[in-house]
């Protein structure tokens, strides 16, 4: 695995950013401090938490040199394994790693439900219908207990209408009070409102995710996400001018970076029936990390099959390989991260994604931006530190 760029867990990624948050809040957390901003250098009463979804360090350091962002740059830490949004964003509201809270990827095969999940929608894969319309409580699915219910002070969840009423959301954002927004300028305005209600020390959680979207549909090195962190840059400056004085540290990050992947570097399952004959379900997690559920009686089918056909796209390991090396994340495991990582991971290689819809999904996925695998441009995040 010398080759992969990997998550670190022992003082370098997001998990232990939000130990740092948390013990200057005044509350413990199995997880190290992360080493390059320690709670000791978080000096200020109020603490606010920015994530903008698939901005990667690497894209930023390459780019936009003019760019507050990056003059408040204090380096490069790693995401979780995956590096996508269900899981990031999960070790965000909770302050552990997938280890803990067993959310793998955007696609989740979840035993107690007896099918594979959208998780953050909370829909079925195949359909739109919330499981909570027959009410499953994502609580049961989710057991690892959000940061605001522990943390020593005032908590806020600042994020777009469309996400900050869903069930995911409701269970992560707990007793914080949830301040919704339309556009760029509202989210600023809300979590500005926020700082300046009454209290004394406050925690505000804020998620931007307009940045991914770009990125998923015209590529992170298109001219149109370089328009829209220009945005954010100049919205966030004036933002920080209106909040001088507050006693205020603002930490700004991502969940992931991102890839180009364009349609020659999608793998179709479809098109290799001796390998897609051994699964019992279909891919589960990412494109670019995905887990694959094998009928015992096929173990050695899929092995020489997959040696033969895909290893030039992709590494193949043994899931309990990948969890014993602490890719997950330290510490116990959730009982239920084995039965969510399957039998096997499949690791893309460079560029590639393997593509295995159901039959709702099929001629529907069009993107060229994708995340979720082991390169650096994927793994890496900003660690941006502002105090006003």
């Amino acid at each position: 695995m010398e080759d992969f760029c990997l998550p670190d867990y022992d003082g370098g990624s997001i998990v232990n950013l939000m130990s740092s948050i948390s013990n200057h809040f005044n509350t413990s957390s199995i997880y190290p401090q992360l080493t390059i901003l320690p709670s000791s250098e978080i000096k200020s009463k109020n603490v606010i938490l920015l994530i903008i979804d698939g901005l990667g360090y690497e894209y930023l350091t390459k780019n936009h040199s003019e760019s507050l962002l990056k003059a408040h740059l204090r380096g490069a830490i790693t995401s979780v394994f995956p590096p996508t949004t269900a899981s990031a964003v999960t070790t965000f509201f909770t302050g552990v790693a997938p280890q803990q809270h067993a959310v793998t990827g955007w696609y989740i095969s979840l035993k107690e439900l007896g099918t594979i999940v959208r998780i953050l929608p909370f829909t079925p894969r195949h359909s739109k219908e919330k499981f909570s319309n027959n009410k499953v409580n994502i609580k049961s699915l989710i057991d690892s207990e959000p940061l605001s219910s522990r943390l020593k002070a005032k908590c806020f969840v600042v994020q777009s209408k469309d996400v900050s009423t869903s069930d995911y959301s409701l269970a992560m954002s707990n007793k914080a009070k949830i301040l919704d927004y339309k556009d760029l300028d509202g989210m600023f305005k809300k979590i500005k409102a926020a700082i300046k209600s009454k209290g004394k020390r406050k925690y505000i959680y804020s998620y931007w995710p307009q940045l991914d979207h770009i990125a998923h549909k015209k590529g992170i090195s298109s001219r149109n996400a370089a328009i829209h962190l220009k945005q954010i840059d100049k919205k966030l400056a004036k933002f920080i001018r209106s909040i001088r004085g507050t006693n205020t540290t603002l930490i700004i990050t991502a969940d992931h970076g991102h890839i180009v992947s364009l349609p020659e570097h999608n793998i179709h399952l479809k098109k290799y029936p001796l390998i897609k004959e051994c699964l019992s379900q279909p891919l589960s997690g990412e494109k670019r990390a995905s887990y694959c559920y094998v009928h015992p009686s096929k173990v050695k089918q899929f092995e020489e099959n997959f040696q033969k056909d895909l290893s030039p796209y992709a590494y193949l390991y043994k899931s309990e390989e990948l969890i014993s090396k602490n890719l997950f994340g330290l510490f116990n495991q959730n009982p239920k991260l084995f039965d969510r990582v399957g039998d096997y991971i499949i690791l893309s290689k460079g560029n590639y994604n393997i593509q295995d819809p159901i039959l709702t999904e099929e001629n529907k996925d069009l993107d060229i931006g994708h995340h979720a695998g082991i390169t650096k441009e994927e793994m890496l995040v900003p660690l941006v530190v502002i105090n006003c």
